[in-house]
């Protein structure tokens, strides 16, 4: 098992490092992280999803071991990658092209920034007309470059090993794929997709690709932030791009507005309700402890509500990341002592843990993932209405919030406490990846 990693990638000047700016903002950073092997070029994104405690009324006791609850609204946490060195040739070592794809092996999902305004070339050099879609359709192209070059230097050899030990077609492209952090469940999904039921002896070169094609789509699910949506030329080419990718996929983001409308309400002059259009001043709240805006601030926040709040209904910097997670299939899950107080073992507050699961998570696995011991002494699980459930049951948001049953001795030191880790949002089940 292993957390959920979505890599931010981007050609330089796309606005890459202002996202990430945006989205791992240090002041919403609460408490430990949940994860263990955070490295220096991972950051931790907060994305909000509707907590339990409002729908039963326990708001005030809702206490979060990693990330925050504002009146129900969770924010939870994920990793973000800083994926180094995007640019044309990446696949044959341009730039920082070799560290770029050994970066992408970490990820479960990409975020791609796009600089939809077109005033950044290929490398990232100011221009002006550039059309932004050749960025979208080079970054699938790299990483296409990259797997079916490996996979064609050595086809014959491939080939020739798969009809010598007689293995199925799904074994032999797991053992040449597995380097790209891939299941074989993942591995014949991408063989399913990819409709190839021709035997592996007679592919050609053009099924090879067919077949890689299927398998980034199964291992590589891409978000793709339009960024700088508020410049002059962005319109025409957010038009282009969603009639060739339509909506589900693309999400309009302004990196640098979040980013600013965030440090004014850092620095108290505005409150700023993340994620949406809200913007509220010392004007609007008279009462309030806020400090009063010069004219310049106030022209500025006036531009960013006119270009980028009103006109979008948000930033899309939160967007981009529920997407993201959205394309994983993730699916949050709160493991309780009680399914009356909804407490953990320790008792501190409601709903301490949440967990982010891949979709197929049993409840057997699930308790694994809180803790080794509460599978180890497993009995039985319950959800809402003390209604009892299989250890072989999926977990899905209709059976969420869950009390497992152990020995007396194992139950009350452990149940209902997510393991160190295991503990915050972001451990994968086995089933996905």
């Amino acid at each position: 098992m292993k957390d959920v990693v979505i890599a931010c990638v981007g050609k330089p000047s796309a606005g890459k490092s202002s996202f990430l700016n945006a989205v791992t903002d240090a002041s919403a950073k609460v408490g430990n992280y949940p994860f263990t092997t955070i490295k220096p070029n991972n950051g931790i994104a907060y994305f909000p999803i509707e907590c339990p405690c409002k729908r039963f009324g326990k708001t005030k006791l809702c206490a979060p071991r990693y990330g925050r609850c504002i009146e129900g609204k969770r924010f939870v946490p994920i990793q973000i990658l800083d994926v180094a060195g995007l640019v044309p040739g990446a696949s044959e070592g341009q730039g920082l092209g070799n560290q770029f794809l050994d970066d992408l092996r970490h990820a479960n999902a990409l975020i791609h920034v796009v600089d939809v305004s077109g005033t950044t070339d290929a490398n990232g050099k100011e221009t002006i007309g550039y059309d932004p879609i050749g960025d979208i359709e080079w970054l699938r192209s790299e990483i296409h470059s990259w797997i079916y070059g490996n996979l064609d230097k050595r086809w014959s050899q491939i080939v020739r090993r798969h009809i010598a030990i007689k293995a199925s077609t799904a074994e032999t492209m797991h053992t040449q794929l597995s380097g790209y952090g891939a299941t074989l469940l993942l591995v014949q999904r991408s063989l399913d997709r990819s409709g190839v039921k021709e035997s592996m002896d007679t592919w050609d070169k053009e099924t090879v690709r067919k077949v890689v094609d299927a398998f980034l789509d199964e291992r590589f699910p891409t978000v793709i932030a339009l960024n700088k949506i508020d410049l002059p030329d962005s319109d025409k080419n957010i038009s282009k791009i969603m009639r060739k990718y339509g909506q589900s996929k693309v999400v309009l983001t302004s990196a640098l507005a979040e980013t600013f409308l965030r440090k004014l309400a850092k620095q108290k002059f505005i409150v700023y309700d993340e994620g949406t259009d809200n913007v509220q001043t010392k004007e609007d709240l008279p009462d309030s402890d806020l400090k009063f805006l010069d004219e310049k601030l106030q022209n500025r926040i006036e531009k960013v509500q006119d270009l980028v709040l009103y006109r979008y209904g948000s930033t899309g910097v939160q967007d981009v990341i529920l997407k993201a997670v959205e394309v994983l299939g993730l699916v949050p899950a709160f493991p309780v002592k009680s399914l009356t107080t909804f407490a953990n073992a320790n008792g501190k507050g409601v709903f301490r843990d949440c967990v982010l699961l891949w979709p197929g998570t049993t409840v057997l696995e699930f308790a694994d993932i809180v803790h080794p011991e509460i599978a180890k002494h497993y009995l039985g699980a319950e959800t809402i209405g003390n209604r009892k459930i299989g250890e072989d049951d999926i977990i899905t948001l209709e059976n969420n919030i869950i009390c497992f049953k152990t020995s007396q001795a194992t139950h009350s030191s452990v149940a209902g406490t997510a393991s160190a880790s295991g503990s915050g949002a972001g451990q994968g089940g086995p089933s996905k990846k």
